[in-house]
């Protein structure tokens, strides 16, 4: 019986910070861990748990560092949440990637989280994007950066244009920047699990004078069933990995951009 009240108290306890955090998010937008800790008077761990549930049942996006307000016309959860993950690893990654790109540029972005996190630090880059990915599209249509949408059918779940069109409309455009994210990497080259995400990435390596991937450490040394592309397709990799991981590809002439700890 006490043991029951306990799970009882527990949930309720839930439901009451559920509620205030709601409240909390409907009139400010978003929330910060540290902010709703003290308020609620509860430790930051709580609010982490509480912000992935919330997050999973779609009540808000979860962000590094707090969540912030669905907005139905904007980009799904379930993407927004993939891109908070691990999100310190991927802005270091972006932040490096953003110091190449200047004023004038023509780039290249595809629809992969960490590529996604890309936009943040380009917003204020008179550039031109071309993607097949719908959040990227949203995240820049206030920025300065002119961006050109790739059309196509739609991959709902990947949020982004894949198809025969979309490799066409690639076709007709040069890119002097791509920046590319990938399942996995190896000395012996690219490697995806989706036959379509393979094949516009091709598509924008063949078109672009120079090629940057951008991933994390955990990707490095992965091989997925789908090799689809050589490590001569590439000029530079961009990741937090150390050089135990990538000194192979250095090997291979690619051009290995390691963010600092």
């Amino acid at each position: 019986m006490i043991i029951f009240e306990q799970i009882k108290l527990i949930k309720m306890n839930f439901q009451k910070r559920m509620q205030k955090i709601l409240e909390h998010i409907e009139a400010d937008g978003e929330v910060d861990i540290k902010n709703i800790a003290a308020l609620l008077e509860v430790s930051e761990i709580t609010v982490r748990r509480d912000l992935n549930q919330l997050a999973a049942d779609g009540l808000l996006y979860r962000t590094h560092g707090g969540a912030v307000k669905v907005n139905p016309l904007q980009k799904p959860h379930a993407f927004v949440n993939k891109s908070a993950q691990n999100a310190e690893v991927k802005d270091a990654i972006c932040r490096l990637a953003s110091t190449q790109i200047n004023d004038g540029d023509i780039i290249f972005m595809d629809c992969g989280s960490t590529v996604f996190r890309l936009c943040r630090f380009i917003k204020n880059k008179k550039i031109k994007v071309i993607t097949n990915s719908l959040p990227v599209v949203y995240e820049l249509q206030d920025s300065m950066a002119s961006v050109n949408i790739i059309g196509g059918e739609l991959d709902k779940e990947r949020q982004a244009v894949h198809g025969a069109t979309a490799i066409e409309h690639i076709n007709k455009y040069r890119a002097n920047k791509a920046f590319l994210g990938v399942d996995g990497i190896s000395a012996a080259g690219l490697f995806a699990n989706s036959e379509n995400e393979a094949s516009i990435t091709k598509a924008f390596l063949a078109n672009c004078a120079y090629n940057y991937i951008l991933c994390d450490s955990s990707k490095i040394g992965r091989e997925t069933y789908l090799n689809f592309a050589p490590l001569t397709v590439l000029n530079a990799i961009i990741t937090n990995a150390d050089n135990s991981k990538t000194n192979a590809f250095a090997k291979h002439g690619l051009v290995v951009m390691q963010t600092q700890d």
